[in-house]
């Protein structure tokens, strides 16, 4: 197959959704298919076997360290060249609106699929008016479109109650063989916590640094526990502001790592914390099952589907200070219970690999294709 994408971010930017599809395009290469990407200037100009072509892009406040691709007057060049089957809009928000505007154009199939919750930001931003009209405007993108793909059945079902239509499922994955293979390191523990003694423990956090990820909650917890260091991978907006609230604490802000050096700290820690409460899936999470590291995470609906209600890692109530004070005691302190929750989360990465996830897209891309073969009757090159 053929197959034209358009993202609002990829690389040399990093979250969920650039994991996510750097590890479908590897798959889709090793399946065959082609290929054609259109992502936000400074991007590579292929990534495995696709074809990248940098478009102009801009900063959205929700999101200043990143930036998003936007409407662009070269596409229908390129698209008219590479004669796609269909079109997958990765995200849609802004050049979301173009890929809508061409698979119209072109009388081709069209794939969402949806992988922020920004409407539930607004909240985090103090711009609670402003979510009703999000909303909308995804709903109204998404209505576009013949398959809607979401990243956890949670996410599905709060898109249906949003009136959000013709869904599907692109599920969970992670690369096993880079977390699992990783191997503790003196050097990488070091550098997670400089001061750290022989039995102090570590709790490490892995990815943007917002608001809306509720990494302030975790304060309380490290006052009344001195011995437990908290090294916070990533970076974003909210950085200096964090920086601020764990003063005087034992905390550590790396910046971002990336490949086998994220592997190892991952590796190198004692336990793993996701205090969000506003994810569509959270990729780190499978991370550190795969990595073999104890998870405690805020209860949402998107985490208890992920840590299996409680077996695959402990769930606490980000609201309540004490909720969270007791579980990272118990992830970190109380062993029996943390071979419980390794064994779980080891089994479940074994299923984990990216394959499965692109082959379940490439049955929705098989299907869409099969059923819209109709639309088709006007031939690309002809389109003006």
């Amino acid at each position: 197959m053929r197959i034209a994408m358009f993202t609002e971010t990829f690389l040399p930017g990093t979250d969920g959704i650039v994991t996510r599809l750097c590890a479908t395009l590897k798959h889709l290469e090793e399946e065959g298919h082609e290929v054609l990407l259109f992502a936000p200037a400074g991007a590579p100009s292929e990534y495995a076997s696709a074809k990248v072509i940098g478009v102009p892009a801009f900063r959205f406040f929700l999101y200043p360290e990143k930036k998003f691709a936007m409407p662009w007057g070269g596409f229908a060049k390129q698209i008219r060249e590479f004669q796609p089957d269909f079109i997958h809009t990765i995200n849609p928000a802004f050049v979301g609106l173009s890929a809508i505007y061409y698979a119209k154009r072109f009388r081709l199939p069209l794939v969402a699929s949806y992988h922020t919750n920004v409407p539930a930001y607004a909240r985090h931003y103090h711009l609670n008016w402003l979510e009703p009209a999000l909303w909308w405007y995804f709903r109204t993108l998404h209505r576009q479109s013949q398959i809607n793909l979401c990243t956890s059945r949670a996410t599905m079902r709060e898109l249906e109650q949003h009136g959000f239509e013709n869904l599907g499922l692109w599920e969970r994955g992670v690369d096993v063989q880079l977390y699992s293979s990783a191997r503790p390191s003196d050097a990488m523990r070091q550098r997670l916590a400089p001061s750290a003694g022989p039995t102090d423990k570590i709790l490490l956090y892995v990815g943007r640094l917002a608001t809306e990820k509720n990494l302030e909650g975790l304060r309380p917890g490290l006052e009344r526990m001195p011995n437990v260091h908290l090294a916070i991978v990533g970076d974003g907006p909210h950085r200096q502001g964090l920086e601020r609230v764990f003063s005087g604490t034992h905390t550590v802000f790396t910046g971002y790592m990336h490949g086998e050096e994220l592997a190892q700290a991952y590796a190198s820690a004692d336990g793993f914390v996701f205090p969000s409460t506003t994810e569509t899936l959270g990729l780190v999470l499978f991370e550190a099952m795969a990595s073999g590291l104890p998870i405690m995470a805020a209860n949402s609906a998107p985490t208890q589907e992920v840590l299996e209600h409680g077996k695959a890692g402990l769930i606490f109530d980000a609201d309540d200070i004490e909720s969270m004070v007791a579980t990272m005691d118990e992830l970190l302190f109380n062993e029996e219970r943390r071979a419980v929750l390794n064994q779980r989360a080891q089994e479940i990465a074994q299923d984990l690999d990216w394959s499965g996830p692109t082959e379940q897209l490439l049955h929705h891309y098989e299907r869409l294709y099969a059923e819209s073969v109709k639309l088709q009757s006007t031939p690309i090159r002809g389109s003006r």
